[in-house]
């Protein structure tokens, strides 16, 4: 059996960490009058070349598989309007690193296909990398953020996958990351179905070793609070809003808002939630949600977890029919939501870090405690059925 205890290895050390990835400090607005930008949609521009969006949440991936029974084919470098995501929109957006969503729906995870079809959508995501050589880079670490950019490529970071797709084994999780996963979702997986069972605490450990991002985008109440128990890394909500805006709970299966006692956890943590545009995730009232309904969402967040715990998610990757939030339709409509916050009264430190500097830490502090966890932990040996009594 493997060890079960937690890692001696303190997370404050995580400050020594460097910054592997700051981009160039743009110029202050007003500094220079002949070049100052003169609405905030200019200098949202300015800020945005420098410090770019890291999206938590694309489901390109998942679309594309499903309409390839259908023999469709997708040119992402020249972009098709049934879809909200292509290249085009994306430069035009500003965007910098976007997660891949590899999840699989709970019907298909339920019946027992998540793992192959998990293995289908990592084949697809790096060969959808692979086609765009001029525009993507896969990335594996933080620092991949960096040279992305310095490149003028996206950063592309394959998951979140589904904690379901393990297939209650530590190995396969071993072998998702080989394969350059970097995220995971505990939404869904019955080891973190109503907190966290022994063998999910160990699962959560094993993320740490190996550096792989907790989403907890979906999962409960309580699973959260769990696993921020358990947890040395800092967690991600790859696509949520707050709760007390928009009361929508977890259910278990990746979708959900996160009420303010979990968001005050989160800034303990010093982990990230990516406040999702998605309408259903951000509407208040019974007409459809605007940019500033989302920017009350983004706002709320940093109110209650802190500045530093606040990103951004789009949660694109669908048909162009999908409901979407208005004035956010797209992968070019992030300067939109800069632009309201910054006609808000948003300073330049608070925008550059909800764009890039939040995540960018994330995968930092993640990467670099994993170094810290595998000198003094090996791969765990743990299996549900030693720790849980539950058949695989």
């Amino acid at each position: 059996m493997a060890d079960l205890q937690d890692d001696p290895y303190d997370t404050d050390s995580t400050a020594a960490v460097g910054d592997l990835d700051a981009p160039p400090s743009p110029p202050a607005p007003g500094t220079d009058p002949s070049t100052a930008p003169a609405s905030a949609a200019e200098r949202a521009g300015m800020l945005m070349a420098a410090y770019p969006v890291i999206d938590g949440h694309n489901s390109l991936a998942p679309t594309l598989l499903r309409r390839r029974g259908a023999n469709h084919t997708h040119d992402l470098e020249q972009g098709e309007t049934f879809l909200d995501t292509d290249m085009p929109r994306i430069r035009a957006g500003a965007l910098g690193g976007q997660f891949w969503s590899l999840q699989v729906d709970a019907v298909e995870a339920r019946e027992g296909g998540a793992v192959s079809t998990t293995l289908e959508l990592i084949d697809l995501a790096r060969d959808l990398i692979m086609s765009c050589p001029d525009s993507l880079r896969l990335a594996l670490g933080a620092g991949d953020l960096a040279d992305a950019r310095n490149c003028g490529r996206v950063a592309s970071f394959l998951g979140p996958v589904s904690g379901a797709a393990m297939g209650d084994s530590l190995a396969t999780l071993r072998a998702f990351h080989f394969l350059g996963i970097r995220a995971l979702a505990l939404a869904g997986a019955r080891w973190a179905d109503d907190g966290l069972t022994r063998f999910g605490q160990e699962v959560v450990r094993e993320l740490n070793r190996l550096g792989v991002v907790i989403d907890l985008s979906g999962a409960s109440d309580e699973t959260a609070r769990a696993t921020f128990a358990v947890t040395k890394a800092p967690a991600m909500f790859s696509h949520s809003a707050a709760r007390a805006l928009t009361d929508r709970p977890g259910d278990g299966d990746g979708d959900g808002n996160v009420p303010d006692e979990i968001l005050s956890l989160l800034g303990a943590n010093s982990g990230v939630c990516m406040v999702s545009f998605a309408p259903d995730r951000t509407t208040r009232d019974s007409g459809g949600p605007s940019v500033s309904d989302v920017a009350d969402h983004v706002e709320r967040v940093r109110d209650v977890a802190g500045q530093e715990c606040v990103g951004l998610s789009g949660t694109y990757g669908h048909e162009a029919d999908t409901p979407h939030t208005t004035g956010l339709e797209d992968a070019s409509c992030y300067p939109r939501l800069i632009t309201e916050l910054l006609d808000r009264g948003w300073d330049d430190t608070a925008i550059t870090d909800l764009t890039w500097g939040n995540a960018a830490r994330v995968l930092r502090d993640t990467e670099f405690i994993a170094r810290a966890a595998q000198q003094r932990r090996p791969a765990s040996t743990a299996t549900i059925e030693e720790l849980d009594g539950a058949r695989r």
